[in-house]
C-alpha cells in the first residue's frame, strides 16, 4: 500500500495506475488517496473543515458543493458542525472516508480501517462500505488481516505470505479452491487428515458407521457448534454441526466422515 501512496521506492517492479507508470512520481502527483487505521482527522476542525481540507490546499472550485456532495454519500449529511471528539467511531471512519473520496481519487487506499471498532460496530460499517464502493465507483484496494472482512467485502483477494502473492481470486475461488497450505489455513479454519485438507463444515460425524473417532469437546457458538475429535490415528478434527443437532459428549465414541469432493490436496 505504501508503494502504491508513494510513500516508499521499489526496489525492484513497477507500479502502474490506468496504464500509467507512476512509482516515480511524488505521492501528490498520485491521484492515489488514503484511510489510514487511526483515520487522522484534525480535532481541531469540524467535519465539514476535515472534508474540505484537501480541496483548499489544491483551490478547488465548488468546495462547498463537493464537501456537501462527499458528506452525502457517507451518510452524513446535516454533521458539517460537528468536531471528531463529538462522532462516534463509526462516523470519524466515515468523515476520514469522505475526505478522501472529495479528491475524487482513481484509487483509495484502505489500511485496516475498521479494526478500532468493536465488532457488532465492525460488521454494520464494513456493510456500509461495500455498499460506498459500489455507489462511488471508485476502486478500493483495502487492507486486512481479517478473514471473514476480506471474503465478505472482496471482488478479488490477493493473499500474501511473506511479501509475495500466493493467490489472487475470488472470495469463493480462494476459500473452496485455495492453491496451498498456508492460503487454505489464513482463510478459515482446515483440518489436515493424511495430506487432505477439510473445512470444519465439510466433516461430519455421527454416531452410526464405523467408529473412528472420540469426542474431546463441543463448542457452542451460537447458530453452530464446533465439534473437536481425536480420530484413532492420533488427529484431531473439528467438524461444524448445526446448533440444533444432539449434543456430543466428551468421550462419546463417533464416526467421522466427509465427501471426497470436498477434500483440498495442496502443497506445503
Amino acid at each position: 500500500m505504501r508503494l502504491v501512496a508513494g510513500f516508499e521506492s521499489p526496489t525492484e517492479g513497477e507500479v502502474w495506475l490506468n496504464g500509467s507508470r507512476i512509482d516515480a512520481l511524488p505521492p501528490y502527483e498520485r491521484n492515489v488517496n488514503t484511510v489510514f487505521q487511526s483515520y487522522a482527522l484534525f480535532p481541531h476542525l469540524t467535519v465539514e473543515e476535515n472534508v474540505a481540507f484537501g480541496l483548499r490546499r489544491k483551490n478547488s472550485a465548488k468546495v462547498q458543493e463537493h464537501v456537501n456532495q462527499a458528506l452525502d454519500q457517507v451518510r452524513l449529511t446535516g454533521k458539517n458542525s460537528r468536531m471528531p471528539p463529538q462522532l462516534s467511531g463509526g462516523e470519524r471512519q466515515r468523515v476520514a472516508l469522505a475526505r478522501a473520496l472529495v479528491m475524487e481519487p482513481d484509487v483509495l487506499l484502505l489500511d485496516e480501517p475498521l479494526s478500532a471498532l468493536d465488532p457488532q460496530l465492525r460488521k454494520q460499517v464494513r456493510a456500509e462500505l461495500k455498499d460506498l464502493q459500489r455507489r462511488v465507483g471508485v476502486t478500493f484496494l483495502f487492507i486486512t488481516h481479517d478473514q471473514e472482512e476480506a471474503l465478505s467485502m472482496s471482488d478479488t483477494i490477493a493473499v500474501m505470505n511473506k511479501g509475495r502473492i500466493e493467490q489472487i481470486g475470488t472470495p469463493e475461488q480462494i476459500y473452496r479452491t485455495p492453491t496451498s497450505r498456508f492460503v487454505a489455513s489464513f482463510l478459515g479454519a482446515v483440518n489436515w487428515v493424511g495430506g487432505v485438507g477439510l473445512r470444519p463444515e465439510a466433516t461430519r460425524i455421527c454416531r452410526d458407521g464405523s467408529l473412528n473417532g472420540v469426542v474431546v469437546k463441543s463448542t457452542f457458538l451460537g447458530s453452530v457448534l464446533h465439534v473437536e475429535v481425536r480420530m484413532s490415528n492420533g488427529t484431531s478434527v473439528v467438524a461444524q454441526v448445526g446448533h440444533d443437532a444432539p449434543p456430543f459428549s466428551p468421550g462419546e465414541n463417533v464416526c467421522v466422515s466427509w465427501n471426497e469432493s470436498e477434500e483440498m490436496r495442496l502443497a506445503e
